[in-house]
């Protein structure tokens, strides 16, 4: 397997993000849910228009993983007034880790993972929150793994169909 790379993506990344956005969310939800609920949410979250807008949010950042120059997979990380939730200013959300399904079970998952620990790290917050929805075990897995646990729910609109998805937390100690 060739090296994973992770770079912070920019506005010139819009395509590639895009691009990966549609593929690893489809790849991810379509067998669960109905073909019109995904086309409406790949047309609304991941429009040119709604990532321009994400992208140059100041509070939001992208980390694109590549293989071999094709992105694999990505992170958005959420901080501020751009979280999903108001959970705590002292807090950074993990708004999406997608990662290509040819890629799964290759670590690229726990490197995007690693990244955000280490921004946390590096930063004021005092944990990382995530929304999951209750159906993924794939990565209720990988988040339990990783020390994340569960601590509240919320309601995840898909369309016509109310999800709930759990919101896990990692506390982070401070690296000295």
């Amino acid at each position: 397997m060739s090296k994973i790379e992770i770079k912070k993506a920019s506005i010139s990344d819009l395509k590639a993000l895009q691009i990966i956005s549609i593929q690893t969310f489809s790849e991810t939800f379509a067998e669960v849910n109905t073909p019109e609920n995904i086309e409406n949410y790949n047309k609304e979250s991941f429009s040119e228009v709604h990532l321009t807008s994400e992208l140059n949010n100041p509070n939001s950042q992208f980390f694109i993983a590549y293989s071999d120059s094709e992105p694999i997979g990505y992170l958005k990380i959420n901080s501020g007034k751009a979280q999903t939730e108001a959970i705590s200013d002292h807090a950074l959300e993990i708004h999406r880790i997608y990662v290509s399904q040819s890629f799964h079970g290759k670590k690229v998952g726990q490197l995007l993972l690693d990244k955000v620990i280490e921004i946390a790290q590096q930063s004021a917050v005092d944990y990382i929150w995530l929304g999951v929805w209750e159906e993924n075990h794939r990565a209720l897995r990988f988040y339990t793994k990783n020390g994340f646990f569960k601590f509240d729910t919320h309601v995840f609109i898909l369309g016509d169909d109310k999800q709930t998805d759990l919101l896990m937390k990692l506390e982070i100690h401070k690296k000295s």
